[in-house]
């Protein structure tokens, strides 16, 4: 599988809201040309048979999300199964935009591709998705793919390491909602050597402000310093390993997220990303 570096190349930005709304096609194949007459006839109703391109029957939108047929669409949408923007809608016609949050039976739905996106995250780029925050990373992954993908939880601008971007609520929600998570291991290098009875102590967890801190696994690396340890956690951000070792009078030099379930950075060079193959991606939903 080819990798690819999200800085370079042409492509449309990815998870940048709604500016990936592709400009109307006027191209009509090989339809034969009108006469005059024929044109001047339908002319005037041109106006009010017009459609705004970014917008879309709901019934098409449901069926190209993959639900059903456009017809057993509008059988659902007439016995108030559907919901845009978290109202019913029973209006046969009714028309969605591209950005609206269209949900079948409770669960959200999307006519675009899935995509499954591993960055290798450097240094000096913050996860968010909002515009105005200088260097993101949606920069370096705005060349993977046309669907709007964003990331899975997140690290800080001077973190580190793997980050996977998708659309796919799904997979998200294995790692926000899930009762079992998906774990996600650090290598971290503090700016002095971890105490054996603090390691013990993280391990066993400990409360900050009546909240219990607790990590999977904790240990120091073989064959480094006792200052650089390995760190498991299924939480989704790194906060909590910003409070452990704030409370402990430790300071974080480094830290680099090397492995997020099974996946791992291997042939994924710094600031470069790479699709998820298929087997990767049918073992991330079996975790």
């Amino acid at each position: 599988m080819s990798r690819h570096q999200g800085s370079k190349g042409k492509g449309k930005v990815s998870g940048r809201g709604s500016n990936n709304s592709r400009s109307k096609s006027y191209a009509r194949g090989n339809a034969p040309v009108k006469s005059k007459a024929a044109t001047s006839k339908s002319s005037g109703n041109n106006k009010s048979q017009s459609s705004n391109p970014d917008e879309v029957r709901l019934n098409k939108y449901i069926a190209n999300s993959g639900v059903c047929s456009r017809r057993e669409a509008d059988t659902h949408i007439a016995t108030g199964l559907v919901s845009v923007n978290g109202k019913i809608i029973t209006e046969m016609g009714y028309k969605v935009k591209i950005g609206d949050e269209v949900r079948y039976d409770g669960a959200r739905i999307n006519p675009e591709k899935k995509a499954y996106v591993l960055l290798n995250k450097p240094k000096g780029f913050a996860t968010t998705t909002s515009e105005g925050k200088g260097r993101t990373v949606m920069d370096l992954v705005a060349n993977a793919t046309t669907s709007r993908i964003k990331p899975i939880g997140r690290l800080g601008r001077n973190s580190k390491g793997l980050l996977l971007f998708t659309n796919d609520e799904v997979i998200a929600d294995k790692f926000t909602n899930s009762k079992n998570g998906v774990t996600r291991l650090f290598q971290i290098e503090l700016d002095k050597n971890l105490k054996l009875e603090d390691l013990k102590k993280i391990q066993q967890g400990f409360k900050v402000e009546g909240k219990l801190i607790a990590v999977e696994e904790i240990s120091y690396i073989d064959g480094a310093s006792k200052k650089e340890i390995g760190l498991k956690i299924k939480n989704t951000g790194n906060t909590i390993i910003r409070t452990i070792f704030d409370y402990l009078k430790y300071e974080i030099i480094s830290l680099d997220c090397v492995a997020i379930g099974h996946l791992t950075k291997k042939d994924i060079p710094r600031g470069h990303w790479k699709h998820l193959t298929e087997q990767e991606l049918n073992t991330l939903k079996m975790l």
